[in-house]
């Protein structure tokens, strides 16, 4: 097959060079005058110059990065509150000392004995209220006076210490007055079980007293070494203080 494409090729050249020579010659045109070359436009060029490149911009350090920030402080506890008999407590034994007075807010009230733990609870609670309400903070345990009583009741004033009263200050509420915590002899007695039991205690307190021949004011001061939960607390501790007659 590609013996025979080649022959035909051979013969289709040879015919052309033929018809070639046999044509007579006529002569060409003349060349055309090249046309002038069209002068340089005047105008400036409208494309904008390229931007020059940009230098490139230095790697910008990043900042370290910033210091944790130091841990809060925990608040600070509140001071441990003194009794008023500084030393601990003894509750198989009787201790005697002398009580300073000191400052204090005070709340006077009226109850009944069966409603005595509920209102003397209250009483504490309001002052704790109102001297944080202040910002005036307790330095002692708080107590109750014991004023008055009687079969069916008493009259107190409930007290917490503190460390100063504000300047120019008689009260901190028309029903909480600042005074001064009881100052003198006294004995102390401790009772620890429910409140619904103090009154066993008051009864050896009482026969102590016989056997001592000691004359008691008749007013005696109740003070709070526990918080108040409910009556029959059993670890509820209360300090008594019994001052003799002068």
């Amino acid at each position: 097959m590609r013996l025979r494409s080649s022959h035909i090729v051979l013969v289709l050249a040879l015919c052309s060079s033929v018809s070639l020579a046999q044509a007579p010659q006529t002569p060409g045109p003349s060349p055309a005058d090249p046309a002038p070359a069209a002068p340089a436009s005047s105008e400036p060029s409208t494309s904008p110059p390229e931007a020059p490149a940009q230098p490139q911009q230095p790697a910008t350090a990043q900042p370290a990065p910033a210091p944790a920030a130091p841990a809060a402080p925990a608040p600070a506890q509140e001071a441990a509150r003194t009794t008023l008999f500084p030393n601990p407590s003894d509750p198989t034994g009787i201790e005697e000392g002398v009580l300073t007075a000191k400052p204090a807010a005070v709340l006077s009230g009226i109850s009944t004995w069966d409603e005595a733990f509920t209102n003397l609870k209250n009483a504490v609670a309001k002052l704790e209220a109102e001297l944080k309400k202040a910002g005036i903070p307790p330095a002692g345990r708080p107590l109750t006076i014991f004023v008055d009583t009687d079969d069916n009741g008493f009259k107190y004033e409930t007290m917490i210490p503190v460390a100063q009263v504000p300047e120019g200050k008689s009260e901190l509420t028309p029903d909480i007055k600042f005074g001064k915590t009881p100052e003198g002899k006294a004995l102390r007695f401790v009772h620890k079980d429910a409140y619904d039991e103090i009154d066993g205690t008051y009864e050896t307190i009482t026969a102590y007293l016989d056997i001592k021949e000691i004359v008691a004011e008749d007013a005696f001061i109740e003070e709070y070494v526990s918080e108040f939960t409910d009556s029959q607390d059993t670890d509820f501790e209360v300090n008594i203080y019994v001052q003799p007659k002068r």
